[in-house]
């Protein structure tokens, strides 16, 4: 976007400060993380319930994590060729909104299978637009602490929405159409949050303290590449995340090792959420203040994991699992502002759908090497995350040369 350009409603972006539009933003995400996140807390037991078997279950949801951060790749270059950042945001959220309550009168296997899909689409089609808007208001507020307060804000909805459900459920004695239709409501207050957030601020890139002007193509400047610096921090974040367990390896080994039953999990994993939110306001501040060197406490973190997860003592393992949420947050937060940081708003939305499909490639290779190490070896498991984390340090310390920072 322009600055100077006259559009209509430009002049509205001073209606909010920047840190009333983050904060506003990030409670969007907390109703909308009560939708989903309340749905994917059950959406295993609902899929069998309907006759789903394990393999399908594992099937649907698979295909939906690919769809939500595969399809970002389509998303990312779509809005920043049509610069319909809002539109693109709203529709995803409201694809969201509407396909958690129908999953629960779905009725059939196919239908629920689908909704599971869209859900996730709605996740693909919104991402790389939302972060586009949020970076504009996190160049005055410090990159690192906007999208830092956004996940946080987030990570409230991830804990609620589970918790909502499992009250519901126990409620309606398992009935989950009440259950999914209680989901209806902040889903609305989300989409009416944000239309009034849109009619506010229609223009968040007068948020940047210096607008950069797009090269306009019948000027035969051509769209500008993508900064190498931005290859270096892609190849950075997709190492650290081959070496990054997941939290389905972690419950599993809590469970076969007869350290937790499955149903005290849950609480484990909503203390490894609360541990996401601090780091992510942690290290988002330290971003600020100090650059890259900050993105050094993921490898050290997820090196950590394995080596206190996976032990037979319940307190490491929870330690670990601790930990495992508090590089989650750095991940969720901090890498989501380098990219505003590194790449100029033109290709923006772009290099964030770029970037969402390197996380998830690099995030299911790290599942399944992780997965098969720890049923080889624990000790390998631990070696060979060491020296992946390693390497992530390296390529680090080579994209602190490409940027200049100290």
């Amino acid at each position: 976007m322009r600055a100077g350009r006259g559009r209509p409603g430009a002049t509205r972006a001073a209606a909010l400060t920047p840190w009333r539009f983050i904060v506003v933003f990030g409670v969007v995400s907390l109703l909308m993380d009560v939708v989903y996140e309340g749905a994917r807390s059950i959406t295993g037991p609902l899929l069998a319930s309907l006759g789903a078997s394990a393999a399908v279950v594992g099937l649907v949801t698979g295909a939906g994590e690919a769809a939500a951060l595969g399809l970002r790749l389509v998303s990312g270059p779509l809005a920043d060729r049509t610069r319909r950042f809002w539109a693109l945001t709203i529709t995803g959220y409201a694809l969201t909104a509407v396909s958690v309550p129908l999953l629960g009168v779905a009725g059939v296997l196919w239908a629920a299978c689908a909704l599971v899909v869209a859900e996730r689409v709605g996740k693909a089609v919104r991402s790389p637009a939302k972060d586009t808007l949020l970076s504009h208001a996190t160049a005055t507020t410090g990159r690192g602490r906007g999208f830092a307060v956004h996940e946080a804000l987030d990570q409230i909805g991830a804990l609620v929405g589970p918790l909502t459900v499992a009250g519901v459920l126990a409620a309606t004695a398992g009935d989950y159409a009440p259950t999914l239709g209680v989901l209806a409501v902040p889903g609305v207050a989300a989409m009416g949050l944000l239309f009034w957030l849109r009619a506010r601020v229609r223009d968040p890139a007068r948020y940047e303290p210096a607008p950069e002007e797009a090269p306009r193509p019948e000027q035969g400047a051509g769209r500008p590449r993508l900064p190498r610096a931005f290859v270096v921090y892609a190849a950075f974040t997709a190492v650290t995340m081959t070496g990054f367990a997941t939290f389905g390896v972690l419950s599993f080994h809590l469970v076969q090792r007869h350290l937790l039953p499955a149903d005290l999990v849950p609480i484990v994993y909503a203390g490894a959420m609360a541990a996401d939110a601090v780091s992510a306001l942690a290290n988002g501040w330290l971003y600020d203040r100090i650059g890259p060197r900050a993105l050094a406490a993921l490898p050290v973190l997820s090196a950590a994991v394995p080596v206190l997860a996976f032990t037979r003592s319940l307190a490491l393992a929870v330690v670990g699992a601790l930990v495992w949420g508090a590089a989650v947050g750095i991940q969720e937060s901090t890498l989501r502002a380098v990219v505003a940081d590194l790449v100029p708003s033109p290709r923006r939305a772009t290099a964030y759908g770029i970037f969402a499909g390197v996380l998830g490639v690099a995030a299911l290779a790290g599942g399944t090497l992780t997965g098969a190490l720890y049923d080889r070896s624990v000790t390998l498991l631990v070696a060979v995350v060491a020296g992946i984390q390693a390497a992530a340090l390296a390529l680090l310390a080579v994209l602190r040369g490409r940027t200049g920072s100290p």
